[in-house]
């Protein structure tokens, strides 16, 4: 972890009450430790169950904290208030899976994608139209089609204009909570090369939450694979793929196209 690291989270831990009363407690994070460097991708991987998407849910102040730290851009952020964490807001964004759980029916494109600058306090409407604009034509959609309903769309583009969604407020950090895999292989090609292209146009940093390790190794600059709440391996893409020490990410290479008993290409 250094000065470079734009989000670090150290030795977070998270439970739920469970069973009659509340009584009994179920460890969902122990003790996860991660940094994301500016600009950079950590690719969080993992079985579903495996805590990433409670990991990415803390990170959003979506999910209240048992113990640990995060810290954003040198700030601790557990803890905030309702106003400290809208405010921070606009420097974090997120995109779901599915966009139709984010993507109001009853607004055209262009009413979804304005909609964050209103409630940030963006008052210049001409201002908000030029930036609406341009950040529809940075993922791929017209004038035109942003005056259509969601419903109009393919997966791919309602996971666009969500993109644009989360992107319109200039964030320095979006967390992206398996963003394709609800979409057609064709086109989660496509919206990852986009992905890539928008990070580096735009000097993005991505906590890119994942089940697939071959889509974690072609976004990530490092990768973390979670199990049962833990993090259980932790380096850059090629030390995951190539130097692998802990038997459940053996098992995920097993499955991926390419490797041969969990050793991976470069």
């Amino acid at each position: 972890m250094s000065t470079e690291d734009l989000l670090v989270i150290e030795n977070l831990n998270k439970s739920y009450s469970t069973g009659f009363g509340g009584r009994n407690k179920t460890q969902i994070l122990h003790d996860v430790s991660l940094s994301v460097g500016r600009g950079q991708t950590l690719g969080l991987v993992g079985e579903s169950g495996s805590g990433k998407s409670t990991t990415a849910s803390c990170v959003m102040g979506l999910t209240a904290v048992d113990s640990g730290s995060i810290r954003f851009d040198g700030r601790e952020i557990t803890g905030l208030s309702k106003s400290e964490r809208r405010a921070l807001r606009s420097s974090m964004q997120m995109v779901f899976q599915d966009p139709n759980g984010s993507l109001d029916p009853r607004f055209t494109v262009r009413e979804l994608v304005e909609e964050p600058l209103i409630i940030h306090g963006h008052k210049d409407r001409s201002e908000r139209a030029l930036k609406v604009a341009k950040t529809l034509d940075l993922v791929g959609l017209t004038e035109k089609q942003a005056e259509r309903y969601p419903h109009a769309f393919s997966g791919g583009q309602r996971q666009r204009i969500a993109i644009a969604r989360a992107l319109v407020l200039n964030p320095q950090l979006v967390v992206l909570d398996e963003p394709v895999s609800a979409l057609d292989v064709s086109i989660q090609a496509q919206v990852l090369n986009l992905l890539a292209q928008l990070q580096d146009e735009l000097s993005l940093t991505y906590l890119f939450i994942v089940h697939d390790l071959a889509v974690a190794k072609l976004m990530s600059h490092q990768i973390a694979v979670m199990h049962r709440g833990k993090v259980v391996e932790y380096g850059t893409s090629q030390e995951v793929f190539e130097q692998t020490s802990h038997p459940y990410t053996k098992a995920l290479l097993d499955a991926v196209p390419g490797t041969k008993q969990g050793v991976g290409h470069a």
